[in-house]
């Protein structure tokens, strides 16, 4: 596979492949129906998004599972599509869908390599948020998401998911 896309069931079997646990294939399916719904509705809008990257980026934004469930997941994921020569576009969605975005300052603590870290187009952010409001394989309200973030991660990551929050809000309307 090259700078193509793979198909839903292709994203599927490399999730497998890669050794993702069941759980997280599911995890994976659930961001995936709801970004997709939500990227739906911007269309329905006459925003213009790439529903097809949308679905995929969403499919394999916890690639990286495969291997590690820290933060890291994201950099392991990003290297997985590079692997596979994946479009850059994909594997932005799964380098930037952690938490709100990592700020270049919290990339180099954790040591990853100078980048983007932050969603940065309307489909990585609405992977991003997706994965914000699905816990397991439903869909939680995203106060119950900043309510446990809150005990794990800094004040200026949590602005960052709530700003992630408000800007699809503005965009859509409530994500129910």
């Amino acid at each position: 596979m090259s700078e193509r896309l793979p198909t839903r069931e292709q994203a599927l079997s490399l999730l497998r492949e890669s050794g993702c646990p069941q759980n997280v294939i599911k995890h994976c399916e659930a961001v995936a129906n709801l970004a997709v719904e939500i990227a739906k509705k911007c269309l329905d809008k006459g925003i213009k998004v790439n529903l097809e990257l949308v679905e995929i980026g969403a499919l394999l934004h916890d690639i990286g599972r495969s291997k590690t469930h820290s933060v890291h997941h994201a950099i392991v994921g990003a290297q997985i599509a590079k692997n596979y020569g994946f479009p850059e576009s994909l594997i932005a969605i799964i380098k930037r869908h952690v938490g709100g975005g990592i700020t270049a300052k919290e990339a180099e603590k954790l040591g990853w390599p100078k980048d983007v870290y932050t969603p940065q187009t309307l489909e990585e952010k609405i992977v991003a948020y997706a994965d914000k409001l699905i816990e397991g394989s439903k869909r939680v309200p995203i106060e119950e998401t900043i309510r446990k973030f809150s005990k794990e991660l800094p004040p200026q990551a949590i602005a960052r998911i709530k700003r992630l929050h408000r800007e699809m809000q503005t965009l859509i309307g409530d994500c129910k």
